[in-house]
């Protein structure tokens, strides 16, 4: 969907509005130290952080299509592709040619991906439990709504 805006120049440049006022910056400096906090554990795994969220992903929405987990896991195709080869290769996941389109092909976990991500996941919700530590339930859920809304705002996809 191609949508036409017409983009006007922003009042303040970023040196005014500071970094630490920025939430784009603010949500990568997070994401990069959430997924930080998961690379030990992940390397005992054998895990790249595409292939951790390729099992993430998987582990909530099985048989999905690879253009599907490309958006949902947010790799580019071309890095999912490398890292879907190493997963299957190491038996953590299956491809099977979709029923109604052979030309795409469906994944799953298999039950050794299952249980790589069953291990994976306390560090997982270890890393968001002290993303939000001291921030209250109905704060956590606001930002969230507030989250779900901009992915609205920005998505190119139906989901």
């Amino acid at each position: 969907m191609n949508r036409e805006v017409e983009i006007k120049a922003p009042d303040r440049r970023l040196g005014e509005i500071g970094l630490e006022n920025f939430p784009p910056y603010l949500m990568n400096r997070i994401m990069g130290r959430y997924n930080a906090a998961l690379r030990d554990e992940m390397a005992k795994l054998g895990l790249t952080t595409p292939q951790m969220r390729s099992l993430a992903v998987l582990s909530v929405i099985d048989g999905i299509l690879i253009r599907e987990l490309a958006v949902y896991a947010v790799v580019q195709q071309s890095t999912l592709s490398r890292a879907l080869d190493a997963l299957v290769q190491g038996g953590l996941v299956r491809r099977e040619t979709d029923s109604t389109d052979s030309r795409a092909a469906r994944l799953y976990l298999t039950d050794t991906g299952r249980a790589a991500y069953e291990r994976l996941w306390p560090h997982m919700a270890h890393a968001y439990e002290v993303m939000f530590r001291g921030i209250p339930d109905d704060e956590r859920r606001a930002f969230t709504r507030t989250l779900q809304t901009m992915l609205r705002n920005v998505r190119r996809h139906d989901f």
